[in-house]
This record gives C-alpha cells, structure tokens and sequence, in this order.
C-alpha cells in the first residue's frame, strides 16, 4: 500500500480532464474522456468522482486504480468473451477497438439488496415480486443471497436522465437487439459474474452484483466494451464479516466509495444545491480506500508515481 504522505503529494497532479485532438473525436463520460478515430478508441480514465449523480472533485490516482482494475479483470476473463481493449500505452489509458455499443447494460445480481429506484431491494420493498422477469419468493430480507444469480437488464438513459431495469421482453421489444444477440450476452454476462465471484472469493470479498456493457466490433463480433468490476461499476462487501452482520441485520462492510458519500451526507449534501468543499484529508483517505480495494480485489500490489498525469500520458501517447 503506497503511503498516504505520496497521495498527498500527488493532489496538484490530478486528471479532471483531456485535450488531446489529435487522438480524434471527444465524447466525455462521467469519469472518462473518449476519443474515437477510424477503428480505434482511447478511454483515458480522468481522476474525477461522482456521487448521487452530481461530479465533486478527484481522486488521487482513481483514474490509474480503474484502468488497471479493469486490465486484471480483462484479461482474466477473455476465455469466456472476447474484449475490445487493444493495448494500454499508459496506467490511466485504454487503447480498445471502436465497437458499436448495444442498447442495454446487462446487471447481474447475486444478492438482493440496494437503495436506486433500479435495485432489486428498493422494488422487493414496494411489493415487487416479477423483476425484471425474475419471479421473487416472498420472506426475503435485505442482503439475502439469491439462490441463484439474476439478470436484471438496463436501459440506457439518455445523459441526464435515470436508466430503467426492465426484462427480456420489454429489452427485445423496446430496441433493436435480436433474441440471439440477448441471450449470447446473457449468457455471457452470468459466465462473466461467476468468473468474478469466483476470483474475488480467493481473496475473502464477495461480488455482490456488477453491471456489463457490450458493443460489436466492425468484424461484427458481440465483444465486452467499457469496463470490468470495478468499485464504479460493482459492489463488493467483506466476506468474513458477511454472516454475523446479515444475521444482525446490519448494513455490510463495502468496498466502494461509500466513505465519500458518507461524508457528504454527514455535509447535510445529498445531491441536490451547492456541493460542499470536500477537504484535502477525505480526497486522500478516499483515494487510500480506492487503492486499498485494488489490491484486497486483484491481490496485486498497487504502483504509482506522483508527477503530472496530463505530461505522461501526453509522452506515452504522442
């Protein structure tokens, strides 16, 4: 675990954003800068953070934590699908293949629990038994395992606007994806998940849920694009406290970016009004815990260096 005194020193330094034209056309995600040219797309994973859908500052070293968490899940589960990433010229970019995305996210659920109008518990609590297609015992509580991992798939909402967990039917009916395309990434999407389980088990974490994006290659090959269980796109909890707080009927140990939320809240800032100035100590300690979940994650040590992340991406790709 790097020292907290060389994330402190890497607080100038940080990504909040791109300017590079010649790598092609801009599009800018919540948290990454898109550059697409011919059949080529740099994701360059900015510093940025996020919380109750409002951007709030960055991170040290979010952005390297991300792509190189995504790296290690990539190529751990290249045999199930194949992957749109061609390279990575530097710790914060992705080089991949420019994919036609399709229209869903595909969300797997190995536990039922979440506060979004989108998760499996917030729906459960409103009486909701058919999710998604997936018909629901009664008696469950919030946590429970799933006897069986679940497909809830996503819409995706326009910029600004909340996606919609919908079924099989509604996906097919809504969009112009096939029943083959739907149930090869279905199918892929529970191999994936289980892959994950699987692997984070080793190192005592549980993958609660996650969510896959999809896209086709210009071969037109069906290929995972985007990322892979990373703390922005999965949840994880602690595996050895896992029982006795279920049994308690306490919240779980997480590994995500809960601290952050918790002290905007604690701020009297749940997303709407003026966001409050987030001090330099929780930027840090937000930034340990990232770090920290990178290594609990992947069992690998993180590496980084502080220095001017715009510079050294600039040399290693231009």
């Amino acid at each position: 675990m790097i020292p907290n005194d060389q994330i402190q020193a890497q607080l100038p330094f940080c990504l909040e954003e791109t300017d590079f034209p010649e790598l092609g056309e801009k599009y800018v995600g919540k948290v990454r800068d898109n550059y697409t040219k011919g059949e080529k797309r740099y994701l360059i994973s900015t510093d940025k953070i996020s919380a109750f859908d409002r951007g709030l500052c960055t991170i040290p070293f979010k952005g390297q934590v991300l792509t190189q968490m995504a790296k290690f899940w990539f190529e751990e589960t290249k045999d199930i699908i194949g992957n749109h990433v061609l390279e990575y010229p530097d710790p914060q970019v992705c080089v991949g293949v420019q994919c036609t995305p399709l229209p869903i996210e595909m969300v797997v659920r190995g536990y039922i629990t979440g506060v979004t109008t989108t998760s499996a518990w917030y729906n459960y609590e409103k009486g909701v038994r058919d999710f998604c297609g997936n018909m629901l015992p009664e008696g469950l509580k919030k946590n429970q395992k799933f006897d069986a991992p679940i497909l809830t798939p996503s819409t995706k909402a326009e910029h600004g606007d909340h996606d919609e967990s919908v079924s099989r039917e509604e996906i097919l009916k809504r969009t112009s994806l096939t029943p083959e395309q739907y149930d090869f990434i279905a199918d892929a999407s529970l191999k994936l998940y289980q892959r994950g389980v699987e692997i984070a088990a080793k190192q005592g974490i549980i993958l609660v849920d996650t969510k896959y994006e999809f896209g086709v290659t210009p071969a037109g090959d069906i290929v995972l694009i985007d990322e892979i269980h990373t703390p922005d796109s999965s949840r994880f909890w602690f595996a050895n406290e896992y029982d006795q707080r279920f049994a308690a009927g306490e919240e779980q140990k997480k590994i995500d970016k809960e601290y952050l939320r918790e002290w905007l809240a604690a701020a009297g800032f749940r997303g709407e009004g003026e966001i409050p100035a987030i001090p330099d100590e929780v930027r840090v300690e937000t930034a340990r815990r990232y770090i920290e979940a990178y290594e609990l994650i992947t069992g690998q040590q993180f590496e980084a260096e502080v220095g001017d992340v715009t510079e050294r991406i600039k040399r290693n790709l231009l």
